[in-house]
């Protein structure tokens, strides 16, 4: 309830949604039960007792894109970062993800065409925008990493267990998610953009709304 009232006041705050016939609380249902894994058309199914089309379930859902919600930068021990396939339209793309050890808060996430070290080095500043200081990064033997590492002056490790399934479980849980249509956006127009979306909207419901099976929470908790 308390992450239901949460979501409640940051779309409210935002003034994106118009005052219509469909209450805000209706609307943040229908966008919670989107991020739990359901399709447009299964949550009118749901929702029926109020009538709403699945394009305008859409519609709230595309909203989000809107709602500006920062990880905070704060000291950080420990980062583990890596990257994985998924398909937009039969081609394949790469989602670069990275999470703080300690905390499991998803800290940064990039997606692109490619997968080389100009990326990594431009996902890994994008990493560091959420950190007070320089942490150990740990990573895979991706050939990309190590001097994209060095250009940042970052130091790192090697490692392909223990503290590093942070990151595999998360992509574990992303694809969870992105199984329902088989990991392939259907989409033909702007897949990149897409992807960004839901990926930005699944940042957004696991670092602030979905509990956290180890933490019993939210890694990010929302202060109410």
């Amino acid at each position: 309830m308390i992450l239901v009232k949460w979501l409640l006041k940051a779309l409210k705050d935002s003034g994106l949604f118009r005052i219509n016939r469909f209450s805000l609380r209706l609307k943040v249902r229908a966008i919670l039960l989107y991020m739990a894994g359901l399709s447009y058309r299964d949550i009118t199914y749901v929702l029926r007792v109020v009538p709403c089309s699945h394009e305008a379930v859409r519609l709230w859902v595309k909203k989000l894109e809107q709602v500006t919600v920062n990880v905070e930068a704060k000291h950080r021990r420990m980062v583990a970062v890596d990257e994985t396939k998924i398909k937009a339209d039969g081609e394949w793309c790469y989602v670069w993800a990275a999470i703080d050890v300690d905390t499991r808060e998803l800290l940064a996430i990039r997606v692109s065409w490619q997968r080389n070290i100009l990326h990594a080095e431009t996902f890994l500043r994008k990493v560091l925008e959420t950190c007070m200081n320089k942490p150990l990064i740990l990573v895979d033997k991706g050939p990309w990493y190590p001097e994209a590492l060095q250009a940042l002056g970052l130091e790192w490790i090697h490692r392909t267990f223990g503290e590093r399934n942070r990151i595999e479980r998360w992509f574990r849980t992303m694809k969870a998610r992105t199984r329902r249509f088989f990991n392939n956006f259907p989409v033909r127009k702007k897949p990149i953009f897409k992807i960004k979306l839901f990926i930005r909207l699944f940042v957004l419901w696991y670092n602030f709304i979905r509990p956290h099976q180890t933490l019993k929470k939210p890694p990010a908790t929302p202060i109410t």
